[in-house]
């Protein structure tokens, strides 16, 4: 009796503590684009672009959203034959991720012929070709072409650039890291083969500059902007450049320098997609008809968990009351679980994933139905009240166990085959499946056994035993 009363409680703690210490620390739940709006970006391809080139293209930006970590549950998918919708649900820093989505163009290592300060190029106010007369700058950028003047946002200067020595396709992978003995953050680059060849030879060929002098640096560019400009180091020899594939960018100390650092790691990553795309849309998306529609579904829920425990109490008598402070159990863990996971993983609560939760809860309630039907049997052959709660619970939950099982395996299968929203149903529904095997095996056996050795196991009306009759 003590050792499960200390487990009893033991679990009632975790489950109303943990929820308590969530809620205290601020991580509630995320809430998806439905539930708290947030932006909707509309992408278009080149008529008679190939689907295949698409889709590619949606797990190229998949890939880039997420590594912001700062859009949870991105859903990106394709619409028509030549659309794609991006929906970012509650984006710290928005105006990031709506470029992160824009930049779909082709990414390029060049080197930097020249350098002019402010935010015009030399040739401003002439009449040269494919030159824009106001700004000074290139108009159509053409990564062969000999010169090209390029702005670079973060020095507010413009860059000339010369003709690309490598592309996005020759970059097998930028990691964001911190050098701890020049306390800087850097980018390291790994290259393919043909990369570092044509890495090495030019980078050769800025070394050949003086340091300090604009012509040392290697411009990456993106959708016609530098996105970054480092110097070749003074250690690297000239005509030989930086070989083996492998280089170091490095950007800087600071958290400004971090982000920096995290984003030409992205850029550098997944900055080229096999098509190019025209931001045809940027829509703020509003979540008052999710929000209005989760209240209703809450203030139903309510009402008909109330409904569900008036029925367990009539029919079940005392086990009633175990169920219902088992689903106040199980509701705690999963809120807990949803803070937890929005906090470190990114995971969002959307319309889906409360469907996945309410369709979850029947199947706890389902659970505990199997386990006292069980015991009501056990008591009709005449087992005593506590044998029959004991044998009771070997024999459901294998049924229990079986049937989760199953939910399971549909909830896998529906994240690993399914897009958007129905990812969010298929995690809820697996994380719920998950707590209701715990709850089962940590709390309702403790709690039926003990009910079934006091007063309500044997006394009245109410007890176990008057549920059988």
């Amino acid at each position: 009796m003590t050792r499960r009363l200390v487990g009893l409680l033991v679990v009632l703690a975790i489950a109303w503590g943990g929820l308590a210490l969530v809620l205290a620390l601020g991580l509630q739940p995320r809430l998806g684009l439905d539930l708290q709006g947030g932006t909707s970006v509309i992408l278009t391809a080149p008529e008679g672009t190939d689907p295949e080139v698409l889709e590619v293209s949606v797990e190229i930006m998949t890939q880039r959203i997420e590594g912001f970590g700062q859009v949870q549950e991105p859903d990106i998918a394709i619409s028509g034959d030549d659309t794609v919708v991006v929906q970012l649900p509650g984006v710290e820093d928005e105006q990031r991720a709506i470029e992160a989505v824009g930049q779909t163009g082709q990414l390029s290592f060049r080197p930097v012929l020249g350098s002019f300060p402010g935010f015009t190029g030399p040739l401003a106010g002439s009449e040269s070709p494919n030159i824009d007369p106001d700004t000074g700058l290139t108009i159509d950028d053409d990564i062969s072409a000999d010169s090209a003047y390029l702005p670079y946002a973060d020095g507010f200067e413009v860059l000339e650039a010369g003709p690309a020595g490598l592309e996005g396709s020759d970059v097998a992978a930028a990691v964001a890291i911190f050098e701890p003995s020049a306390a800087t953050w850097a980018v390291s680059l790994d290259l393919t083969g043909t990369g570092g060849q044509n890495f090495a030879a030019l980078t050769g060929e800025a070394a050949f500059f003086p340091v300090g002098d604009p012509r040392r640096q290697i411009a990456i560019v993106l959708d016609g902007n530098v996105v970054s400009a480092p110097a070749v180091n003074p250690d690297v020899q000239p005509g030989i450049g930086i070989a083996g594939g492998r280089a170091l960018i490095t950007v800087g100390a600071g958290q400004d320098a971090q982000e920096e650092a995290q984003d030409l790691a992205l850029v550098l990553r997944y900055g080229s997609l096999p098509v190019e795309f025209e931001v045809s849309a940027v829509q703020k998306v509003s979540g008052t008809l999710g929000a209005d529609s989760l209240q209703a579904g809450i203030v139903a829920g309510l009402l008909g968990l109330s409904l569900v425990a008036v029925v367990l109490v009539a029919i079940y008598r005392s086990l009633g009351l175990v169920a219902i402070l088992g689903l106040t159990v199980f509701g705690s863990l999963l809120i807990a679980l949803f803070g937890l996971l929005g906090a470190w993983q990114g995971l969002t609560l959307t319309l889906a994933g409360v469907t996945g939760i309410i369709v979850s809860i029947g199947i706890t309630t389902d659970s505990y139905i199997v386990y006292f039907e069980r015991i009501k049997e056990n008591l009709r052959s005449g087992m005593d009240v506590e044998e029959a709660a004991e044998l009771g619970f070997t024999k459901a939950f294998r049924t229990i166990l079986t049937a989760d099982t199953v939910s399971l395996l549909a909830s896998i299968l529906l994240y690993a085959l399914a897009v958007g929203a129905v990812k969010g149903f298929a995690v809820a529904l697996f994380l719920a499946t998950v707590l209701d095997i715990f709850v089962a095996r940590t709390y309702t056996r403790r709690a039926v056994a003990m009910l079934a050795e006091s007063r309500f196991g044997t006394g009245g009306g109410f007890s176990i035993e008057g549920a059988a009759r």
